[in-house]
């Protein structure tokens, strides 16, 4: 009975988050915050993307620069998120921030290394078809290899062209929780020439079979960096479901030394969560 009860609501906050996010947009109007020597710089770009085939919604996108971004030549890593309403901004998310910006503002007071993150908002309720690239009986979805194409060939170039970037693969993470790790998941594993880094968190392998002979077949990566994080606490498969993926990975060719899979005491299906374990992913992706 308590599984069932998890696993209704997990799927309760798929569905609900793509909702709220959608009115949420509206509340925010932070282009800018100002920036000083020891926080970074979060802003939105003018520029708005609607992707072509995926659907007629125009994306913001949020970019997190370093505290030394303008007072620096130096070029920086890039981790591409999705969800962008719940990473950076309290009032634009569905049930509390990531706080990402913070994270890594403290990280580089600490380190002085220095990340670009850019946040591609979700579609609300068009958000279930963005992030998934198969389709389910009852969900539907399936669009998400047209969001993970534009990612690959029309944000990153994008992103590249007009900020202080290391472009390479090994140099260029991308991370999300749930369908969102699904997404990070499937255009990691398809473009580990583009992205060299995967943060798959509470990743919602459940919600296709197909995900298992996709991994079979693009598993052979020697290079590429991939961090599995799920709780304990989210009900259902999920556990068994990210163990039984970094086995099969591994099994047809992942290498082991690259793979991480972390299955955290009381962690549950939050933005909390995730917000509590992103510097660790992080920490383990660029081996700070």
């Amino acid at each position: 009975m308590k599984i069932q009860i998890s696993i209704l609501f997990s799927v309760f906050l798929l569905i609900t988050s793509c909702k709220v996010a959608s009115q949420s947009k509206e509340k925010s109007n932070v282009k800018i915050v100002k920036q000083t020597e020891t926080k970074g710089t979060v802003s939105i770009l003018e520029k708005e993307f609607v992707i072509k085939n995926l659907n007629t919604i125009s994306h913001k996108v949020w970019v997190y620069l370093p505290p030394n971004y303008t007072t620096s030549k130096n070029k920086y890593p890039v981790i591409y998120m999705h969800d962008a309403q719940n990473l950076f901004d309290a009032k634009t998310s569905f049930a509390g921030e990531w706080e990402v910006d913070e994270t890594l503002d403290n990280l580089y007071n600490k380190t002085k290394k220095g990340f670009i993150v850019v946040g591609v908002e979700n579609g609300g309720e068009k958000r279930i078809e963005e992030y998934t690239p198969w389709s389910n009986t009852k969900y539907g979805g399936g669009k998400g290899d047209v969001y993970s194409d534009f990612l690959v060939n029309t944000l990153k170039p994008y992103i590249d062209k007009n900020y202080k970037t290391k472009t390479t693969a090994e140099n260029t993470a991308i991370i999300g929780s749930s369908l969102g790790g699904l997404i990070s998941f499937y255009t990691g594993l398809k473009h580990p020439r583009v992205y060299g880094k995967i943060g798959a968190l509470s990743t919602s392998f459940w919600f296709s079979n197909k995900v298992n002979s996709f991994a079979e077949q693009n598993a052979n990566l020697k290079n590429t960096k991939l961090y599995l994080l799920v709780g304990d606490k989210e009900g259902g498969s999920m556990v068994p479901d990210t163990e039984n993926m970094a086995e099969r990975l591994i099994d047809y060719g992942f290498n082991q030394k690259n793979i991480k899979t972390k299955v955290a005491a009381n962690g549950t299906h939050t933005e909390s969560f995730w917000k509590s374990e992103f510097l660790e992913t992080i920490t383990y992706l660029f081996n700070l």
